[in-house]
């Protein structure tokens, strides 16, 4: 039985801890990768923000924030908060 899509709810980065993030639906970490180094220098040198919806427990959520840096399986956002490519849906900018 395939998973009911549902918007995104936008939550602030300080909230992302409150929830357990689990892997989306489709592995797209490989498609990430290439859009990430922008996202890490937009956000180091022009203190841009990207969008990034990601997979919980409790359905998809939203945030926009800074990416200061990501590794072959997660983002860094400020204050050492984590998110594992395995669970992005979306990231824009």
């Amino acid at each position: 039985m395939q998973k009911e899509q549902t918007m995104p709810k936008l939550i602030a980065k300080e909230e992302i801890a409150q929830y357990k993030i689990i892997p989306a639906f489709v592995d797209n970490t490989l498609q990430w990768k290439s859009k990430l180094a922008y996202a890490v220098r937009l956000g180091n040198e022009f203190k841009g923000k990207t969008h990034i919806t990601f997979e919980t427990t409790e359905g998809p959520r939203s945030v926009e924030t800074t990416i200061w840096s990501h590794t072959d399986t997660h983002l860094h956002l400020k204050g050492g908060t984590l998110i594992p490519l395995e669970s992005i849906i979306d990231i824009h900018f």
